[in-house]
């Protein structure tokens, strides 16, 4: 036998073993990915439990990738950190109108 043949095939084939958990590893932070896009107001939660899922045979990962998808900042309020600068500013100035529009209404009616 060859003693540099077996080397480089155990060699090879720890390369794969540690490519293969890597794989896994990266599949299985997907779900955190998009909750980290989406903003998702529990994304530490889904990436903790995408890590525990790895401990119970992957049973939980299709619910995390769900969890992850559930939430839409468009339609649950987290729409406001998406703003251009040019609507942060046009959202201000209303802000400001409607507080002296209030502070108009509340010295009048101090003065009745």
């Amino acid at each position: 036998m060859n003693l540099v043949l077996d080397y480089a095939s155990l060699g090879i084939l720890m390369l794969v073993i540690l490519i293969l958990i890597y794989g896994l590893i990266a599949i299985h932070d997907i779900p955190y990915e998009i909750a980290k896009k989406r903003n998702h107001p529990q994304q530490e939660a889904i990436h903790v439990t995408g890590w525990i899922s790895l401990f119970f045979m992957h049973a939980l990962w299709p619910l995390l990738w769900v969890w992850a998808m559930y939430y839409d900042p468009k339609t649950q309020g987290e729409a406001v950190r998406g703003l251009t600068l040019a609507e942060q500013q046009n959202l201000q100035l209303q802000l400001d109108t409607l507080k002296a529009s209030v502070t108009a209404l509340q010295s009048k009616e101090g003065a009745l």
